[in-house]
């Protein structure tokens, strides 16, 4: 979040514009007042790799929080937020913060945490004049602060916690070099050319700026003196009606919102103009074949994939083209080579499944305060490491992603996995969204799920569980196909379009076990 030079050579040109409010910071607004905090956290005594953490919604300040954090050495953590006060506090407590930014809109949340973070030394609030104790106004604790750099600029960054769709969340802490500001880590010198992102572009952010994606897009952009569109959340045809109207040259997204925008009406569809359009990079979850195919015959040869972690200990990209010659991959190995290993370590060859690991990339990671989870994702001669995800090389040495390994259904001593049948069911006309996992099963120890969200609210009936049954029937192995269908009013998203299957799963798996 740190503009550089750009801040003097386009003073004058929108850095950030707030989708909803159109509230917008020019680059000289945004270095200006980043530099009033920078200055503020300095006087509190932070020093470098000290740790900070922001309860807040896409918000004006956010960005400017990071970009002072960024001046100053400090590590930041993005908390999600949409979590619960109680699953908020373990995420600052286990980080260590020592001051929290929160907002207006998340102050209920916020004012349960005191208690609950004794390392927490500093409460502020955004956008609230006159807060109540412990907090007090950014506003008027920065008023005093210049908004000229300070002596000793150094480079920040930020630790993002996973998503805890497996489980707990949990922090990636990338090394810190104690370089100027000035320097650019080489993850995001990579993700420019990874996410096909230019000088001046214009980009549509449409996730929360706590998931690692959406905040180092912005992050690339700002040391390209990019106009940055933030939605405040996705909304179906808002982003598209955005593209028009800004002319967006750039955006990052998620499957499920590809998946939504193709199931708008086709005069909706029509409505808008997308010509502006150099690069629609997508991520976080595989794409379904047809979903991606039909984006492609829609929009054309601007869709751009990308496959990695928070980790960064390797990534892989893939161009329109490629995708077209090897549909369903997520590319080459572009930062790191790519290794497929079975269960005793062996390296697989290609067409065969196993675990995911990167060799030559980059190691200098770990999970905050859980050196047992840092030791199971590093090989142990420390020049590969996995993040848990399963898949294939094919002969050309392109990826194609199974599942993750916590989520692989084992049913009769088979695996089963449901990234393949939750990839089929999206495609149905009349599913809007779906959830594929393994319930208990007597016979065969595990029995294949799915959990339907149907395009028409009303329609999730006996009827459509027999039609998606026969379609399932039509394109898949007897074997994968679900022995049970149940409908759900709307699927467990984390705004940031992941998934959040461990939910559902151990639900059903409670259930079953007190039945």
């Amino acid at each position: 979040m740190y503009p550089g030079p750009k801040a003097q050579e386009y003073p004058d040109r929108p850095a950030v514009i707030m989708a909803g409010s159109r509230e917008t910071l020019t680059y000289r607004q945004l270095d200006e007042r980043a530099n009033q905090v920078a200055n503020y956290f300095r006087s509190l005594g932070l020093q470098r790799t000290d740790p900070i953490a922001l309860l807040m919604e896409n918000h004006l300040d956010m960005i400017v929080a990071m970009s002072a954090a960024e001046r100053c050495g400090l590590y930041y953590t993005p908390v999600n937020s949409f979590l619960s006060v109680e699953e908020v506090a373990y995420i600052v407590d286990d980080c260590g913060a020592q001051l929290l930014l929160t907002t207006a809109a998340k102050l209920e949340v916020a004012q349960g945490l005191p208690s609950r973070c004794p390392k927490v030394r500093h409460w502020l609030v955004a956008d609230v004049a006159d807060p109540p104790a412990p907090f007090a106004g950014l506003a008027a604790v920065i008023e005093e602060f210049p908004t000229t750099p300070g002596d000793d600029e150094r480079l920040g960054t930020p630790m993002f916690y996973s998503s805890g769709t497996t489980g707990r969340p949990k922090a990636v802490k990338r090394h810190l070099p104690d370089v100027s500001p000035q320097e650019q880590l080489g993850i995001e010198e990579m993700g420019k050319r990874l996410f096909r992102m230019r000088e001046g572009m214009t980009f549509l952010s449409t996730a929360p700026l706590y998931h690692s994606g959406p905040q180092s897009s912005i992050s690339i952009g700002m040391r390209l003196g990019a106009t940055h569109i933030v939605m405040d959340r996705f909304d179906t045809e808002q982003f598209l009606a955005l593209i028009d109207e800004f002319k967006v040259t750039h955006t990052m997204v998620v499957p499920t919102m590809f998946s939504r925008v193709l199931k708008l009406p086709k005069d909706v569809r029509d409505k808008y103009d997308y010509s502006s359009l150099e690069a629609v990079v997508h991520g976080a979850a595989p794409c379904p074949r047809q979903v991606k195919q039909e984006m492609l015959d829609w929009w054309g040869p601007v869709i751009y994939e990308y496959y990695g972690g928070t980790e960064a200990n390797g990534t892989c990209g893939c161009t329109p083209e490629e995708w077209l010659a090897n549909p369903g991959t997520v590319g080459k190995a572009f930062f790191g080579e790519i290794v497929i290993r079975d269960d005793d370590g062996n390296e697989l060859p290609p067409g065969q499944p196993g675990t995911i690991w990167f060799r030559g990339g980059n190691s200098s990671f770990e999970y905050l305060n859980d050196p047992e989870k840092t030791a199971e994702a590093q090989d142990s001669s420390g020049t590969m490491s996995k993040i848990g995800d399963i898949g294939y090389l094919n002969e050309e040495g392109y990826l194609f992603l199974t599942d993750r390994q916590a989520f692989v259904i084992i049913s009769g001593g088979v695996n089963i996995y449901p990234q393949e049948i939750e990839n089929l069911l999206i495609t149905h006309p009349e599913v809007m969204d779906a959830a594929v996992f393994g319930v208990p099963d007597e016979d065969f120890g595990e029995a294949v799920k799915a959990v339907i969200q149907p395009l028409d609210p009303d329609g999730g009936t006996p009827e459509l569980a027999q039609r998606l049954r026969e379609f399932c029937l039509e394109h898949l192995a007897r074997f994968k196909c679900p022995k049970s269908f149940d409908f759900i009013d709307e699927m467990p998203r984390l705004p940031t379009g992941k998934l959040y299957k461990r939910q559902l799963r151990d639900q059903y798996w409670k259930d079953m076990a007190s039945a």
